[in-house]
């Protein structure tokens, strides 16, 4: 058995938007009164929708208050996207060995489908997927629930045993192991190797090693 679809979750493994985004959500939560570091933000929201994320800043800070965060945020995350945003590095080469090999690929994340069309578009990454793009918005629980990698796999027709999942956060890889597929944890981003392992991924640290190690993993579960 050998993989037949790869799905990538989108923020951290296709566009480099979360190095922009936690120091700024950081900054923001401790100027309210809930003291962050990036690495907090990591550790608690990264790999989530944004929808859960507010949730758990309203509970601790109120709505007037998350409602300034949301505001606040997105105008200087946009702007700093605009100045900065580029795609992982090494990401177009994954992509255009997996298609030499036939291999399907599909871009499954927290993050909303406009978000998608945005980010993806901006680093020239979006017509790779047009079509292939499936948003926890989608279905009833996000990650790590594995409901998103389930519903991704169906509609591209794969079994849950035949598919691999790239991932840089810890509720993503929990998301993937649930759903009975093979996690790769991308340490090349903000989440640790050791944290990612511990979740159950198989690890790797630089985008240019994962053409390899799906090839190897195939040919041992063939």
């Amino acid at each position: 058995m050998s993989y037949g679809l790869v799905i990538f979750d989108c923020d951290g493994v296709l566009v480099d938007t979360e190095r922009l985004t936690v120091a700024v959500e950081a900054r923001v939560l401790t100027e309210m009164g809930w003291l962050h570091t990036p690495a907090d933000v990591v550790d608690r929201f990264m790999g989530r929708t944004s929808e859960a994320m507010l949730a758990e800043i309203e509970a601790e800070l109120g709505a007037d208050a998350t409602q300034r965060f949301d505001e606040l945020t997105t105008l200087e995350i946009d702007e700093i996207f605009e100045r900065e945003l580029v795609a992982v590095a090494g990401v177009e080469a994954v992509l255009d060995a997996l298609s030499q090999r036939d291999i399907s690929t599909c871009v499954a994340s927290s993050g909303s489908h406009q978000k998608m069309r945005r980010t993806l578009g901006m680093t020239g990454l979006y017509d790779r997927f047009r079509g292939r793009i499936f948003s926890a918005s989608e279905v009833a629980h996000g990650k790590p629930a594995p409901d998103l990698f389930l519903h991704a796999a169906t509609e591209m027709g794969s079994r849950a045993a035949s598919t691999a999942v790239v991932e840089d956060s810890v509720y993503g890889v929990q998301a993937a192991v649930a759903a009975g597929m093979t996690a790769y944890g991308f340490a090349g981003g903000l989440c640790p190797a050791d944290t990612l392992a511990g979740a159950g991924a198989v690890v790797f640290h630089e985008m240019a090693e994962l053409v390899a190690l799906l090839d190897h993993s195939s040919s041992s579960i063939a």
